[in-house]
């Protein structure tokens, strides 16, 4: 089984990697039903990169048929699961994380230096890929009940892998502060090569700026402006932050509106101004972090990077895992869209805000990932879609 499931991890990666360079190349030479590639780049001048690292950013702005039929409004999604490295909006972020360090001299490549990251996966994956074709390795903690395909990817790609108890953020076992502790540990271990680097995705502004040099203003220039609203989920905050900055200081009407999954108290620190779920209760809580099988998005704490963009969100939409999972087979139903959970939350919030908007509206949302990297926990319990064609979006909207 453990085999079986490392020549799955390849083949994935294989595979990703191929259907990534494919689009990009179609897209470069040919743009689809009026949508352009943003020309627009981040504060690292892509010219200067090569490799990996230049296939990371100016994702393709689609089109959801269905949603946008059902709603009246046009419903798009940022493609940002064809970013180059994790296919994930984190590739945007390791790379600034990285060029950041090296800007300080903090990294040195080739020189046995060790970035340390506490992620549920995506991130890791990120810094996993961008740390080898960049000269480092990657030491990874993750909590032990994330999927599994994640931790058999990051070990395929060559990283460090230590999978820790769930924990809460004050916790010193909190994968994230286990991180931390790692790289300090290297980096006084005189007999260790190189220096350990914290990569801090939560707290760093290198995470908020790769979204509002990069994604923000793609989005910007792909609507030629005409953005009526942004919606999107927060896991450090950077991807709604940096985009509501972005949108913002060009147009103050434009709303920004939070997708959470249940258990995430992100959703009543925008509505009420307090980090409180009633999940949280004592006793009432299935594991230490967000109760949800939703990986990627929610807190029950706020960092620097979602408080960088708080006062700019306009609303949020809270989010069932039961919903999630009928957005998400509607979304393979419908437009052929095999995506992850958290996907599945922004489309389902780009749905609620499109209905309360009314038909006409421009609305935009993120692609996060593909549903390969949720088959062990999210997928598995929304079960097949089979030959099922007569889903109606009521029937999602009601879900439990």
């Amino acid at each position: 089984m453990r085999e079986s499931r490392v020549q799955l991890a390849s083949a994935f990666v294989a595979a990703s990697l191929l259907l990534v360079v494919s689009v990009r190349l179609a897209y470069k030479f040919k743009s689809g039903n009026g949508r352009r590639e943003a020309s627009c780049v981040q504060s690292v001048q892509k010219s200067e990169l090569t490799g990996i690292e230049s296939i990371i950013g100016n994702t393709p702005l689609i089109q959801i048929k269905s949603l946008s039929a059902a709603t009246g409004c046009t419903i798009l999604a940022k493609a940002e699961h064809l970013n180059g490295a994790s296919n994930t909006p984190k590739d945007r972020v390791a790379l600034s994380i990285l060029l950041s360090a090296e800007s300080q001299s903090l990294l040195t490549p080739h020189s046995g230096d060790t970035v340390y990251e506490g992620t549920v996966g995506s991130t890791g994956i990120a810094l996993a890929t961008l740390c080898r074709a960049r000269g480092y390795l990657a030491h990874i903690c993750m909590p032990d009940d994330v999927a599994t395909e994640k931790s058999d990817l990051l070990l395929k790609l060559g990283a460090m892998v230590e999978r820790v108890r769930p924990a809460l953020i004050v916790d010193p076992g909190h994968f994230v502060n286990v991180a931390r502790s790692r790289a300090e540990e290297h980096t006084r271990d005189v007999l260790r090569k190189g220096r350990g680097f914290f990569a801090d995705q939560f707290e760093t502004q290198a995470n908020w700026k790769a979204h509002y040099e990069g994604t923000g203003a793609e989005i910007w220039e792909q609507t030629d402006g005409r953005v009526d609203a942004f919606v999107a989920g927060a896991g450090t905050g950077g991807t709604i932050s940096g985009v509501a900055t972005y949108l913002k200081e060009r147009n103050p009407d434009a709303e920004i509106v939070l997708a959470d999954p249940q258990g995430s108290g992100l959703y009543n620190r925008v509505k009420y101004g307090v980090m409180f779920h009633d999940k949280e209760k004592e006793g009432t809580r299935r594991r230490h972090q967000v109760d949800t099988m939703v990986e990627g998005i929610g807190l029950t704490r706020s960092t620097k990077n979602f408080e960088m963009g708080r006062e700019l969100i306009d609303d949020a939409v809270r989010v069932t895992d039961g919903q999630a999972m009928a957005m998400a087979r509607w979304l393979v139903e419908k437009d052929g869209i095999f995506a992850g959970s958290s996907t599945a939350v922004n489309c389902f919030a780009a749905v609620k805000t499109a209905l309360r908007l009314g038909p006409g509206h421009e609305i935009v949302t993120i692609i996060c990932d593909s549903g390969t990297r949720h088959l062990s926990k999210f997928w598995a319990k929304a079960g097949h879609v089979g030959d099922s064609t007569s889903t109606t979006l009521d029937e999602v909207l009601k879900a439990p």
